[in-house]
């Protein structure tokens, strides 16, 4: 409870005196100017960086008294650092040799083990975690969730932090990040590995490794990866949204989701106060594929705007990614080969099944199976054709007529695909070749991908194609120019290093060069394989915003300070002259990087206060100049769950002859009577003249940085005028002091 009884009403202006403004409704609003009143103006926007990849984001935002984490991604380039988990023994990879130390030293060769050139820790895959010491997440409130991919780290936080707060996510996000989480602990439990692995992280060994080894950040804070019992209690805190639905967060800030149109799901965030407004954009598309279209209209007016999540692959078109994606296949299964497509269960793979239904026949398809093969494989294709509502107007209509929005229930229908939980059971007894496999991991160190790596990689006939995102610099230097000035470097690399990272056959023309942070690098995928005989295509396939898209998009937007990875504000290390590959906007965005912490460019302006009705009545204004009209008010300021309303001041308790139980309302103050307050100014000269007509003599001005001093010298007193007070001075002589105020109140108005 507080009380504000000198707050200066006008119900046209709405001028709170030093303070803010009033909304002449029948609920009158009061705006404070600073956070209370008496408190100076103070930043109210902080942002914490916990991760360094910015299409794998984990932030959290300090605004307006709440701490909301938005997204929480996993980085799994950790998991090149490791060999592969083969599902089936595999004598090479068991006979890798030990690495020793340049002195010979072999005291970690049970740890790490050398092919071909790299250096692999020999135990289970760890992750490495967004940042945990930066801030302390049980402070979280919430955590807003943009799409499933960016949720992967969500057991970590919410099951080892002491976080007690809430996860908002769409229904789709929900359930394709559960699919994914599930197939992560499938992939990693099914192939238990005894030996730990840990000597190696000591700082002192780490330098003496090769690289990427010795350069690999926070190795001491890389985790194994959860438990299902731990993906269950963290999804048991999520708390379902959908797109456009307002969320409340302590009556202080107002979050909405809106639709990215990057994947099932995938949300914008809209975080807004009465008077400050933060658009969150991750994981956003412009392209017309499965997903709802991107909400582009509701992230005007925004006060800041974090970006984060664009391409990594800005200079590739997607459409030619999947014609190379789709000629490459079909070039193979005809010259007898087996294609691997390394992915995730949901996604791009949707896209891929439906072009691939389009042209199959044509290219004379039709009787190559099609196989995807993951734990989650048939929820997967299911959850797809059951979320109707968050997917785009055509496909909705499908739902509608009806007909299977997506075309891969027609293929799983005519058997030309065909989906299995793993290698083992039904598919060995339908496994035909040569065939087309769908299977995860996208990174190569777990999951089916393995036992097809080891099969196939022997021959020059069969063929992995590599989707997901993801790069090498060491490719890259001739231009193509692509259809809507959209450029593709790349480049034939010469015969010794194709030979060296086994790319012998592989076409030079489907390896672009310029990207940003790749989810996982082909070639580091590979490492652990060589020497590899089989063709690899690399046809990365990224809807997401590119920076033409983007410069556009903030163009009609337009907002006030834009946030993001500091990747995203200066060009690719590669091709520094290209300056169309970053952000450009008015004011020059505001870049982060990993543990890193960034204020926020805007201030509190303003709260807003509600005026009880029968207070608002209460108030008589009165005008003090054309225009402006004032009123005094006296009330009990009521603050609860962040909201403010001015209640009317209690009556004086009337005396009682008995005790009486005391209630709870009797505990609000009582308000003091107040004075009249004074507005005005006092013309000198006249009140001079008013002080000889009414007998002072030999008075004397002077002028000062802040007003006037009148110098009454017989009667040794000063008044001092200034432009908001005037003060009187004078030697113990009261009776004096109250005329000569008499004389300045005839010049102020009094209300």
């Amino acid at each position: 409870m507080s009380r504000y009884p000198d707050l200066c009403l006008n119900p046209k202006e709405c001028v709170c005196q030093e303070m803010g403004t009033v909304d002449p409704s029948i609920f009158w609003t009061l705006l404070f100017k600073g956070a209370f009143y008496g408190m100076k103006k103070r930043e109210v926007g902080e942002k914490y960086c916990l991760s360094g990849h910015p299409t794998l984001p984990c932030n959290v935002l300090k605004f307006k008294s709440t701490t909301i984490m938005l997204d929480c991604g996993l980085d799994m380039n950790s998991t090149l650092n490791f060999l592969p988990l083969p599902l089936v023994q595999s004598p090479r990879l068991s006979n890798l040799p030990g690495w020793s130390l340049k002195d010979g030293n072999a005291f970690l060769d049970k740890e790490l083990k050398e092919c071909s050139g790299h250096v692999f820790v020999d135990s289970v895959p760890e992750f490495c975690l967004p940042e945990t010491e930066l801030i302390d997440l049980s402070t979280v409130d919430v955590i807003l969730i943009s799409n499933y991919h960016c949720m992967m780290a969500l057991p970590y936080i919410t099951e080892h932090t002491g976080f007690t707060g809430t996860v908002y996510a769409t229904e789709p996000s929900v359930q394709i990040g559960r699919l994914l989480m599930e197939e992560l602990v499938n992939f990693i439990e099914r192939v238990p590995k005894a030996q730990s692995a840990s000597l190696w992280k000591n700082k002192d060994i780490q330098r003496l490794l090769p690289s990427p080894l010795k350069d690999a950040v926070e190795v001491s804070t890389w985790r194994r990866c959860y438990t299902m019992q731990e993906v269950n209690s963290a999804l048991s805190k999520i708390q379902l949204v959908g797109y456009s639905q307002k969320i409340e967060l302590f009556g202080a800030v107002q979050v909405t989701p809106l639709s990215s149109g990057y994947a099932l799901g995938s949300s914008n965030w809209i975080i807004q106060s009465h008077y400050e407004k933060v658009s969150y954009v991750s994981g956003s598309s412009l392209l017309t594929t499965h997903p709802q279209p991107m909400d582009q209209a509701s992230l005007k007016n925004s006060d800041v705007l974090i970006l984060t999540g664009l391409t990594q692959i800005p200079t590739a078109n997607p459409d030619s990614m999947v014609g190379e994606f789709c000629s490459n296949l079909a070039l193979t299964v005809r010259n007898g080969g087996n294609v691997l497509v390394p992915c995730y269960p949901s996604g791009v793979i949707y896209d891929l099944l439906e072009c691939l239904y389009q042209y199959i026949d044509s290219a004379g398809l039709s009787s190559i199976p099609f196989y995807f093969i993951s734990p989650v494989a048939n929820s997967s294709l299911e959850f797809s054709q059951i979320f109707a509502e968050w997917l785009c107007h055509n496909k909705q209509t499908k739902v509608y007529l009806p007909e299977p929005p997506f075309p891969h229930a027609e293929l799983i229908q005519t058997n030309k695909l065909k989906h299995y939980p793993s290698i083992h059971g039904d598919f060995s007894n339908d496994f035909r070749q040569p065939c087309v496999v769908f299977t995860g991991h996208p990174s190569l160190r777990f999951g089916d991908v393995v036992h097809f790596m080891e099969l196939w990689g022997k021959s020059s006939l069969n063929t992995v194609i590599f989707t997901d995102v993801g790069s090498d610099v060491t490719v890259g230097t001739v231009l193509q120019r692509h259809r809507r000035d959209t450029w593709l470097y790349s480049k034939r690399p010469s015969s010794q290093l194709r030979r060296k990272q086994g790319l012998r056959d592989c076409p030079w023309h489907s390896l672009p060069d310029i990207h940003l942070e790749p989810d996982f690098s082909y070639l580091e995928a590979l490492a652990p394989y060589q020497p590899l005989a089989m063709k690899c295509i690399y046809c990365p396939i990224d809807t997401r915003l590119n920076f033409i898209q983007v410069s556009k998009l903030l163009k009609e937007v337009q907002p006030l300070h834009v946030v993001c990875p500091e990747q995203y504000t200066q060009p690719p290390p590669a091709q520094s002259h290209r300056i169309d590959l970053m952000i450009d906007c008015q004011p020059p965005a505001m870049s982060y990087r990993r543990a890193e912490v960034l204020a926020l460019p805007f201030k509190r302006r303003y709260e807003k206060i509600e005026i009880m009705p029968e207070l608002a009545d209460s108030l008589v204004p009165m005008e003090i100049k054309p225009g402006v009209s004032l009123a005094t008010v006296s009330a009990v300021l009521h603050t609860k769950d962040n909201k403010h309303i001015l209640q009317p001041p209690p009556r004086p308790a009337q005396p009682t002859g008995g005790k009486k139980r005391k209630r709870a309302s009797d505990d609000i103050p009582d308000c003091k009577v107040l004075k009249p307050l004074l507005s005005g100014s006092i013309p000198v000269e006249q009140f001079v003249q008013t002080l000889e007509k009414h007998g002072f003599s030999d008075i004397k001005v002077e002028d000062t940085a802040k007003g006037h001093i009148v110098l009454l010298q017989e009667a040794e007193t000063l008044i001092q005028i200034e432009e908001d007070s005037t003060h009187i001075i004078c030697d113990n002589d009261e009776m004096l002091r109250v005329r000569l105020r008499d004389l300045v109140l005839k010049f102020l108005q009094k209300f």
